[in-house]
């Protein structure tokens, strides 16, 4: 339908867009910026990029702000797929992020297994452009690829006016997109229910089930913990300061944690931290993924979070 939209409050949309006259370009309705379910899938992709690169201590804080550059998907491509493109580190001019940015899409693109263009949501114009709608599609096809065991927001859809701008004037229509998929589409409810993090369904069983496998998590830690000396009675509460983690982590790995690169005995909540947030990077660095564990949880003594990090261990190692 031939339109004008910016008859209402939503007239920012107009900003930019005579910059792509001859173009169709998608732009997010501000009524939909405000969505809880796409803030919540904002929050879930830059924590995931912060995780990802955080051995690099390299820090996102705004999707649109923080990737236009190309830096950020340069070591996002090299530490999840192993890629080290021919590209400047940092690229200050226009002309050198465009340039970086077509090196890296094209890469990106390959594998991702996208050769036709016509299915692909994003381009160097729209990303370098900070372009909001684009960048999520990229960074959410890159999750499914990459690491297809991330649980983002479900069912996250926007309200979008799709905007053509020509001499004759500009030709509009509010569509709505969609950024990720219901828990249905694409498969069966047996085999979603089989992609559910398995702690989180144990935690919704009975509590003998649980204690159940507790017993059996707490047997395999000892098991372990028992050729140095020590013992865990608590699953739940002596893990929260990171020690016996730290040192659980070295025995199953074989390797020596350096006494200076954590505190044996932590007498506060940022030493604590200190050690959970070694322990799961060094996980990390031994390709054990955990996206969705925050260290604050273990030290909160979260029983979940807890769990999941030694569920993902015996799940390693308990065949061994």
């Amino acid at each position: 339908m031939d339109a004008d939209p910016f008859d209402n409050p939503t007239c920012k949309i107009t900003e930019g867009v005579e910059s792509f006259q001859g173009e169709k370009r998608k732009l997010i309705q501000p009524t939909s910026l405000k969505d809880p379910k796409l803030e919540k899938l904002k929050e879930a992709l830059v924590d995931w990029i912060n995780r990802t690169l955080k051995p690099e201590h390299i820090v996102v804080q705004s999707l649109e702000e923080d990737l236009y550059d190309g830096l950020v998907l340069h070591h996002l491509l090299s530490r999840l797929a192993g890629v080290h493109l021919g590209v400047d580190e940092i690229a200050l001019t226009t002309s050198a992020q465009i340039q970086k940015l077509e090196v890296i899409l094209e890469e990106l693109n390959k594998r991702l297994g996208l050769q036709d263009s016509s299915v692909i949501k994003w381009n160097v114009k729209l990303i370098h452009n900070k372009d909001l709608l684009a960048t999520i599609h990229l960074l959410v096809a890159m999750v499914k690829h990459f690491q297809a065991e991330l649980n983002l927001p479900l069912n996250v859809k926007v309200e979008v006016v799709v905007v053509e701008v020509s001499r004759s004037g500009i030709k509009s229509e509010v569509q709505t997109e969609v950024l990720t998929e219901d828990s249905g589409a694409g498969s069966d409810s047996s085999a979603n229910s089989e992609k559910e993090d398995p702690i989180e369904q144990l935690l919704k069983l009975e509590a003998h089930k649980v204690n159940t496998v507790k017993k059996a998590i707490l047997h395999f830690v000892n098991q372990y913990m028992s050729t140095i000396g020590l013992q865990v009675a608590d699953v739940d509460k002596q893990f929260a300061d990171g020690v016996m983690l730290l040192l659980l982590i070295g025995q199953l790995e074989g390797f020596f944690i350096p006494l200076f690169d954590f505190n044996l005995t932590p007498v506060n909540e940022s030493e604590m931290l200190h050690n959970v947030t070694l322990a799961l990077d060094l996980l990390n660095d031994v390709g054990l993924k955990l996206p969705n564990i925050d260290p604050q949880d273990i030290v909160s003594q979260d029983v979940a979070a807890t769990l999941k990090v030694l569920y993902a261990l015996f799940k390693k190692h308990s065949s061994k």
